[in-house]
């Protein structure tokens, strides 16, 4: 019997992705593709500011008097690949403040150092906190800022935490998406969802089983000449031991036996 795939914690429709003036596309779609991975769905695009690629060489233009009329581009869609829902229910806003006006926490994502009193806490740190509050019915939001740039000070004033991911000194290049990936996975970690479903299902061998595929292989090895310079009984208490430790399965003595039977064919044919 195949194990049911478990339910996603519910209070994770609680937390929001939100990105703030990204310029490319490809990144877009990439976050909302680890948002997806990671059982997060809820994303905010907070005055998009997009340039021009190879696959997207006229960017629409957003609007803020009409935020909503912003239509992504198709190469957003693409790296997003099963996740172009997430894309298509995306909230898209004006400012940073109308994307938090109804949040209780709002966490801003540098790695930079900045002049502001709030302590500088890492995901793994500061995760418990937005699980809590997201599972009390709070909203809670996670932003990230320009590639290039990332976020402004007034952006991060908006916030009321600060969340670093903590990397190598003297080489901390993150692409956005990768970011977005990063807390991602921290968040979905610490909500202890089993893995049940990935696991191969046991099916233990019994004793009897186990004591039926030695007795069958020691018949085989009888037939090949095995035992004529080994002391036999001693060697197939070993084997008895081994299997009984080693948490055989009924598809492990099939195969043997399986096995077995093929090498008994093959000398009886030569006989």
């Amino acid at each position: 019997m195949t194990a049911l795939k478990p339910a996603l914690p519910a209070y994770l429709d609680n937390i929001r992705i939100i990105l703030t003036r990204t310029s490319h596309p490809a990144n877009i779609g990439s976050a909302a593709r680890a948002m997806k991975t990671m059982g997060l769905h809820k994303l905010t695009i907070v005055a998009p500011n997009l340039m021009a690629t190879p696959m997207t060489e006229n960017p629409p233009v957003f609007d803020p008097e009409h935020p909503q009329s912003f239509k992504l581009p198709e190469e957003s869609f693409i790296l997003a690949s099963g996740a172009a829902d997430v894309l298509e229910n995306a909230t898209i806003a004006a400012s940073l403040d109308e994307a938090l006006a109804n949040t209780t926490i709002a966490c801003a994502l540098t790695s930079r150092r900045r002049e502001i009193t709030a302590p500088l806490q890492t995901p793994r740190e500061l995760v418990p906190e937005l699980l809590q509050a997201a599972n009390r019915g709070e909203k809670v939001a996670l932003v990230f800022g320009n590639e290039t740039f990332g976020l402004s000070i007034e952006e991060v004033q908006a916030c009321n935490r600060l969340m670093t991911i903590n990397g190598n000194p003297d080489y901390f290049s993150l692409n956005l998406a990768q970011a977005v990936q990063v807390v991602c996975y921290e968040i979905f970690s610490q909500t202890d969802s089993p893995m049940t479903h990935l696991q191969q299902e046991d099916h233990a061998a019994t004793h009897e089983q186990i004591k039926g595929m030695v007795a069958h292989m020691e018949s085989v090895m009888n037939d090949i000449g095995f035992f004529n310079r080994r002391n036999g009984e001693r060697l197939m208490r070993r084997m008895q031991s081994l299997f009984g430790r080693a948490n055989t399965q009924t598809e492990d003595i099939d195969i043997l036996r399986g096995f077995f039977n093929t090498v008994s064919h093959r000398v009886n044919k030569k006989d």
